[in-house]
């Protein structure tokens, strides 16, 4: 019992300390995002302004979803560098993500935010989706590789904040609470597949009716 404890110690240490990183996080964002909400027609401003917000906001939307996996790499050992080494890797691969977003991001409509918006719910329902959420749950190592594996499960999620607005704290939540459910609940398809058609009606209300989204059409160009 005794090794029992002093071998979850660690893993509950991490668990804190990852949870409490991301609510810390949360709470720079939040700050950051203040009156930054332009619906599709949000802008990036400065690569080192985009940098300062989106380190932090991955870290809010990602920790809480990598903080069992840290929790098992706490748990097998491996010295005191190997959590920092697992989460540092793996928010770097979300670190690049926000490079290719600047790179490739401009200011858009609600015709071009719907067609995405379908297109996110219709990779949801691909066997590439299952695999990757599949291995993202399966917590692989090292910190890049479980991150890759993430990418792939929750790209969909992350192609609606860029389409709707990459500077919205509400469609920010709402992603990261249904990213955090694919990473942590097997695959139901009785679930699954709902939320994938929910998604792509949505893109579809977006294309057709824009104004019948909350805030689309009020902070759009």
């Amino acid at each position: 019992m005794n090794t029992q404890t002093r071998a979850g110690a660690p893993a509950a240490a991490t668990l804190t300390a990852t949870l409490g990183l991301a609510a810390v996080a949360w709470a720079v964002t939040v700050r950051q995002m203040n009156g930054m909400d332009m619906g599709p027609a949000s802008s990036l401003g400065s690569v080192a302004f985009f940098a300062a917000l989106w380190v932090p906001m991955m870290a809010a939307m990602m920790l809480p979803g990598a903080a069992p996996a840290a929790a098992r790499v706490a748990r097998r050992g491996g010295g005191a560098r190997a959590v920092p080494l697992f989460l540092g890797s793996y928010l770097a691969v979300w670190s690049l993500v926000g490079v290719a977003v600047y790179v490739l991001y401009r200011p858009h409509g609600t015709l071009a935010a719907g067609l995405a918006t379908i297109a996110a719910g219709a990779y949801e329902l691909t066997s590439v989706k299952a695999y990757y959420r599949r291995r993202c749950q399966a917590s692989a190592q090292p910190g890049w590789r479980f991150g890759l594996c993430c990418l792939g499960s929750t790209a969909g999620l992350m192609l609606i904040l860029i389409a709707l607005s990459v500077m919205s704290i509400a469609w920010m939540a709402v992603l990261t609470a249904l990213a955090l459910a694919q990473k942590l609940l097997p695959p139901r398809p009785a679930v699954d597949i709902p939320v994938a058609l929910a998604i792509i009606a949505l893109g579809v209300l977006i294309v057709a009716a824009p104004a019948a989204v909350p805030g689309l059409i009020h902070h759009s160009m």
